[in-house]
Parts: C-alpha cells; sequence; structure tokens
C-alpha cells in the first residue's frame, strides 16, 4: 500500500484564507447610485486552521483584492475564534462556513453579528476515511475491527465542528468508545495518516471532502448510514455586518463567487503537493496558478 504520491512533506494544511478582489470605486457617478470609495483599503480574512479549501479560497482572493490595489491581512484560528472575530469586527472576511450542519452552532450563535453571503461550493462532507485495502468498508464494521486499527481513531482540531461531529454522534452510535480518539490538529492527522500507509499499516482518520488527501493518498470513506456527520453541506462566505457598507464592491464580489470542486482540488494539489517543505507562504505558488487561469481569476471580479 503506498501513496499515490510521494510527498516530500505532508502539506500541513493550514488554511491559508484568499482575500476578496476588491476595488470600490464610483464617486464620481452623479446618480449617486454607485457605490463610495471605502474609507479603508486594508481587509482582513480570518482562515481556519487546517482547513485547506478556506485557505485556498482565502489565497485567491488576497491576490485577487491586492491586484485591486487593497491590504489583505490573512490571520489563522480555530474555526470558533474566526466566527467570533468576524463578529466582533476583528477580522473582515472569512470563506469557511460549513452548512448545514459542521458550523451550524456558530451560525446561530454569531448570526445577530455576522452577514452569509451564500455558498460558493457545495460538495461539502464530513468523512471518516481509512487506507483503500482495509478490510472493512462501513462504520457499522469499525468496532469490531478496531484491533486492526491500534484501537486509535485519529482526529484533527478539538474544536472543529468535525470532531464534536465525531465525538457526540459517530462514537456513541457505532460502539466506539473503546477506541482511543485522538485529537490535536490537522497536520498531525495527516503526519499519521502519510506514516502509516507508507508503513503499509491501517489507519482510520476524521477528513472531509474537498481536501487534497483524496488524490494524493489511497484511501476510502467508511459507509455513515446512520449519517452521523450529516449530509452534503455547502461551504460559505461570511462577512462582518459592517462589511457591505465599508466595502461594497467587494461585498459584491464575494457574494457572486463560487468554485467547483474540480477548481477546487486543482490548486489544493498545486499549493500541497509541490514537493516543497516547509512552505508558510503559498503566494507565489497560487500567482503561478492564477497568471495560467486568468480567464477564471478575471471573472472573480467582473
Amino acid at each position: 500500500m503506498k501513496t499515490k504520491r510521494i510527498l516530500s512533506a505532508v502539506a500541513l494544511g493550514s488554511v491559508a484564507a484568499l482575500a476578496l478582489a476588491g476595488c470600490a470605486g464610483g464617486g464620481n457617478d452623479p446618480s449617486g447610485d454607485a457605490p463610495e470609495a471605502p474609507a479603508s483599503k486594508d481587509i482582513t480574512i480570518g482562515v481556519f486552521n487546517g482547513w485547506p479549501e478556506g485557505e485556498v479560497a482565502s489565497y485567491v482572493w488576497k491576490l485577487a483584492l491586492e491586484d485591486k490595489g487593497y491590504n489583505v491581512d490573512l490571520q489563522y484560528a480555530d474555526a470558533g475564534p474566526v466566527f467570533s472575530g468576524v463578529a466582533d469586527g476583528t477580522y473582515d472576511i472569512a470563506l469557511d462556513g460549513w452548512l448545514p450542519f459542521t458550523h451550524a452552532d456558530y451560525f446561530e450563535e454569531f448570526g445577530d453579528d455576522i452577514v452569509d453571503l451564500g455558498a460558493w461550493n457545495e460538495d461539502a462532507l464530513l468523512t471518516i476515511a481509512v487506507n483503500a485495502d482495509a478490510p472493512i468498508d462501513s462504520l457499522t464494521e469499525l468496532a469490531d475491527h478496531a484491533d486492526e486499527f491500534d484501537n486509535r481513531l485519529i482526529g484533527i482540531e478539538p474544536g472543529a465542528g468535525l470532531t464534536a461531529a465525531t465525538q457526540d454522534n459517530t462514537i456513541p452510535t457505532y460502539g466506539l468508545e473503546g477506541m482511543d480518539f485522538i485529537t490535536s490538529s490537522t497536520p498531525a492527522m495527516l503526519a499519521e495518516l502519510q506514516s502509516k500507509l507508507e508503513a503499509g499499516e491501517n489507519v482510520v482518520v476524521t477528513l472531509w471532502r474537498p481536501h487534497w488527501a483524496y488524490d494524493a493518498f489511497d484511501i476510502k470513506d467508511l459507509d455513515d448510514p446512520e449519517k452521523t456527520l450529516g449530509e452534503a453541506e455547502s461551504i460559505h462566505t461570511i462577512v462582518s455586518s459592517t462589511f457591505a457598507d465599508e466595502f461594497p464592491e467587494v461585498n459584491e464580489w464575494l457574494s457572486g463567487f463560487t468554485m467547483d470542486s474540480d477548481v477546487l482540488f486543482e490548486l489544493e494539489n498545486v499549493m500541497y503537493n509541490s514537493g516543497e517543505e516547509d512552505i508558510s507562504d503559498y503566494t507565489d505558488i497560487v500567482r503561478a496558478w492564477m497568471d495560467e487561469n486568468t480567464d477564471w481569476v478575471d471573472g472573480l471580479t467582473s
């Protein structure tokens, strides 16, 4: 059992966020209908630690907005602090809100102080994944085969919605209380996944789609007949309650933003499977991809 692609380092998906391509203008329109130029050109995007799809989208928007004259800062934190930060204005934008399940509690908690601009991808799904040649195909079989997985279920960040769904729903539903549910970080989970696959050992991890790991590794999802991790979800853009007034044109661009899974997987693989080690800034990689996909990029701000 081998990884599909030899990775020199696990692309630890700190989910770096693409700021929004936003340039406000129109202050000279005598009709008064065009949005006024923003008082500030500074925009901060909150990016969830360890969520590649949000980092991909955030980098794209960061560069697109900087091309329009904005100053964009990406700030990384766990999901809860990012939602809180958008609500209190610490962050202007976040591009990784999952509905109707994973982040429903955060949308409810901060709903009065954030604005949902809609879904940009509708193929998101929480999963439990194993090596492709594992002896089981369903979560209903995992408890009886726990010893073959060293009685370990490898999770991600303790505060993630996926972690809560696994702890509160999946484990009790399928009788997995006898397994050690290990949570630390997405990079640690990916490192464990790669290590086990390279050693030819069974491994079971919490994961989600879309994620570059499905292209990089020979893995499969376990069936979840009781839907403990929910149905397919959509990934939403959220902004602060004052964002539309402060950045009206950027708000309009973000409201129309979509990225299908084919494009998302392609860019994830470009970013995280480059073979370079210890990458902390994907600007050059994303810029090169954007230069090769100008028609798609131009549509972000048209």
